[in-house]
């Protein structure tokens, strides 16, 4: 007979003295990744790495703390590298709809936008003075004065001419007139056509000759007055130059190395000289009366100077590391701006906003993959950037072919950072199977594991996890109890006796939830019974399903029996999964043998509530029952299987040894103890193979018995390779001790049978007959019969 497991296999404990301390308050604060050597590895390689396309894919089921490590992992990395350079925006005066980019050294950028703003609010000043001052006036007067004196030489050149011919010459807004003269008096245009008609032929025909005679002299009046607008434009533009060239001394002083500031600033002082009247008249622009102001109606010339801080890294201590939780394509490549004026949209470069990756630049950028996906255009817009180097800053609308309004297009900057996606091992394996840029992109691969060894230095780091916890979040210390209740979670967690969970997320929620059991008793640390009395509620505010099964099994309206024997009946353990909490419950599972050729019908299969896998474990059993007593004679069997009282799908292999030892049951003859239930897949040759879910199972089967009453014969009998999964509550463990409750692990079905009942397996002789009386001698016994039977009925 198997020997049942003891206590001390049925959960590994910890004891409270593993960590030498009063409290988690004396030990030294976490301050690095645990238990993730193979995922830090593969982060330290992808960082350093410096050529293209070793970006980093970060895989890991959430709650292991993929993010929170990963964040704390590259700000220590960060702190080692330069900061990157600022980047501002500014107006292209060759093409305002295409603004220009600027790097400057980091803190240059906010310095240049200062600087500019002030340049942008003196450089006005400075012209109003020059512009105002006597010496300019006498300059203007000076300058114009010797074209003044040309125009007038011309003009009395032009009146004698006149004169001579019978006109006089007038000044008017569209020009010189020329007025006939009769008898010493000017003739108006309304007193001409009363002339007599051969005076006024005589007039036209000399003021047309007067015309011809002084087109000359008009074009000599326009040269004039275009000699005195350049000459005057000249002025101003040698005044203006004097004016601002201390300011623009100032910058060039301070930016003047950079060479695309200089050329900025030179644009600047071109663009001023060319507007001088525009800049100058910015004070006289008035807006029309109305009861509001208008913005934008009256544009100031002198905003198109000033600068748009697009990056700012200033306050940066070494390469930036950015988080992107929301990674929309606005929100990691930017986007212009717009605001409505009079029913239009209207933007400038001011209004250039930059995203995510524009911060990250030159640092570190980390994006959740599952948000990431699901955001049109981003994933894209990412592995474009990535692959051109580039950031670009786009309209969403137009890449989607929607019309758009007039926008900019501001110049692209350089793109260099290291992308590191944060996502599940599926979405990776589908990203780089279907996506062929994937694999290019992301050449790295870190894969944070659930699990790690439990060691005595794992356990001490552990600890230390949990001093930097609280004393980040403010809880209460734990005592060495409290240690060691965690360290036991964490291996339940993990279903592993040899390993802790590295799912903090969730034990980092345990001991919160313990910290205040703690603080209600005012107690000063939180000790084991905190951590228990947290696990217990836990499970109390979840278990409503659980217990109204466990009522309903009680009051018979669920078959469950947990004493007796009955033949081609057995106890199934399943689990049940409610999302935040999953417990086992007992199934019972029931088999009929007949005489057939239909071999094992999986009434499941039938009813079309039983999943692929549960199939593939049932028609295992064919394969079992074929390979032990059909070597020379076929199966003449039908048998049925099915899960009682189950009205949802079955899914998984863990109840085909279960259905098996119903099958043997059924042939055999030999009943079935119900005190004890079952789990365990099985192969061929009869093999019992390891299953998950194996604490909830006992639990729940222990629950059951308890709610009908223990009688200490109780139990489950599981695989042998699932004794190291143990990791059970305290009450099972001492219902075990006391001799309340057995678990027992076996290796083959054959020791399954023994256990189920008490009867021996029996060996295959050489002969291919078993010992007589054992259940595979009955099993072989009653399938030859039926053998035997069916040729009485070839058809």
């Amino acid at each position: 007979m198997v020997a049942e497991i003891s206590h001390e296999q049925a959960r590994r404990s910890c004891p409270e003295d593993f960590v030498a301390c009063r409290s988690t308050a004396e030990l030294q604060p976490l301050t690095e990744i645990i238990g993730q050597d193979r995922a830090v590895r593969a982060l330290q390689f992808g960082l350093k790495i410096k050529e293209r396309g070793f970006n980093i894919y970060v895989a890991g089921m959430p709650g292991t703390g993929r993010r929170t490590a990963i964040v704390s992992f590259l700000e220590e990395i960060a702190k080692t590298r330069p900061v990157p350079h600022d980047w501002c925006y500014v107006n292209n005066f060759d093409d305002p709809l295409r603004p220009n980019a600027l790097k400057l050294p980091p803190g240059k950028g906010a310095e240049f936008q200062r600087d500019m703003g002030r340049f942008v609010s003196d450089m006005p000043e400075a012209l109003k003075r020059a512009f105002e001052s006597e010496e300019y006036a006498e300059r203007r007067e000076e300058t114009l004065k010797a074209i003044e004196e040309e125009r007038n030489a011309l003009t009395s050149r032009l009146n004698t001419t006149a004169r001579r011919a019978g006109f006089l010459l007038q000044r008017s807004p569209i020009g010189l007139l020329i007025v006939p003269v009769v008898e010493g008096k000017p003739v108006s245009d309304k007193e001409f056509p009363q002339l007599p008609p051969q005076v006024r032929a005589e007039i036209q025909r000399k003021r047309e000759a007067l015309q011809e005679k002084m087109r000359g002299a008009l074009r000599q009046f326009r040269e004039l007055g275009r000699k005195a607008d350049a000459a005057v434009d000249e002025l101003n533009r040698g005044v203006a130059t004097f004016a601002i060239e201390h300011l623009i001394s100032m910058l060039l002083e301070r930016y003047g190395d950079i060479d695309e500031v200089n050329e900025f600033i030179e644009d600047v002082e071109k663009d001023i000289l060319e507007n001088l009247s525009a800049i100058r008249g910015r004070d006289q622009a008035k807006q029309p009366q109305l009861p509001f102001p208008v913005p934008g109606l009256a544009e100031d010339p002198t905003d198109r100077y000033r600068v748009n801080l697009a990056v700012d890294n200033s306050k940066l201590e070494g390469a930036p590391v950015i988080m992107e939780l929301n990674p929309t394509h606005q929100r990691l490549f930017g986007m212009t701006e717009k605001e409505a004026r009079f029913g239009a949209l209207f933007t400038d470069y001011t209004m250039i906003r930059c995203g995510s990756a524009h911060r990250a630049n030159g640092g570190f950028l980390v994006i959740p993959v599952e948000d990431l996906l699901t955001k049109p255009l981003a994933w894209d817009s990412l592995k474009r950037a990535i692959m051109n180097e580039k950031l670009e800053i786009e309209e969403v609308t137009e890449r989607l072919g929607f019309m758009t309004t007039k926008t900019l297009r501001p110049e692209a900057i350089p793109f260099d950072a290291k992308v590191i996606l944060v996502g599940n091992p599926q979405l990776y394996y589908l990203l780089y199977s279907l996506d062929v840029d994937f694999k290019e992109l992301f050449k790295v691969k870190a894969d944070f594991d659930t699990t790690m060894d439990r060691n005595e230095e794992n356990v001490q780091r552990y600890a230390s996890f949990i001093c930097a916890l609280c004393g980040k979040e403010g809880l209460r210390h734990l005592d060495p109890s409290g240690i060691s209740a965690i360290v036991e979670y964490s291996s339940r967690l993990a279903a592993d006796q040899r390993k802790l969970s590295t799912r903090f997320a969730e034990v980092a929620d345990i001991i919160r939830e313990a910290n205040f059991y703690a603080e209600e008793e005012g107690g000063e640390y939180v000790s084991k019974r905190h951590v228990n009395r947290a696990l217990e509620e836990r499970i109390y505010r979840s278990n409503l399903i659980q217990k109204k099964i466990e009522e309903m099994i009680a009051r018979g309206v669920l078959l469950i029996d947990t004493d007796g024997e009955k033949v081609g009946q057995v106890n199934g353990l399943a689990v049940l999964s409610l999302g935040d909490y999953g417990f086992g419950r007992p199934n019972r599972v029931t088999a009929s043998v007949g005489v057939g050729r239909e071999g094992i019908i999986d009434i499941e299969r039938e009813a079309k509530t039983g999943g692929p896998i549960h199939t593939k474990g049932v028609m295992i059993l064919s394969g079992f029952l074929n390979g032990r007593y059909a070597r020379e004679k076929p199966l003449s069997l039908t048998a049925r299987l099915v899960f009682e009282q189950s009205y949802s799908g079955v899914e998984g292999d863990s109840a085909s040894s279960t259905e098996l030892y119903a099958v043997l049951s059924a042939l055999s003859g030999k009943p079935l103890r119900q005190c004890l239930a079952v789990t365990g897949s099985v192969n061929q040759r009869g093999e019992v193979q390891a299953i998950g879910g194996g604490n909830e199972k006992i639990e729940g089967f222990y629950e059951v018995c308890k709610t009908k009453g223990l009688n200490g014969g109780q139990g489950v009998v599981i695989p042998a390779s699932n004794v190291e999964n143990l990791m059970l509550k305290e009450e099972v463990v001492g219902a075990i001790r006391d001799g309340r409750f057995h678990i027992y692990p076996v290796k083959t079905i054959d020791e399954g049978m023994e256990i189920l009942t008490a009867v021996k397996a029996g060996e295959r002789r050489p002969d291919g007959t078993y010992e007589e009386g054992t259940i595979n001698h009955l099993v072989q016994k009653r399938l030859a019969e039926m053998a035997e039977h069916m040729k009485e009925y070839p058809d």
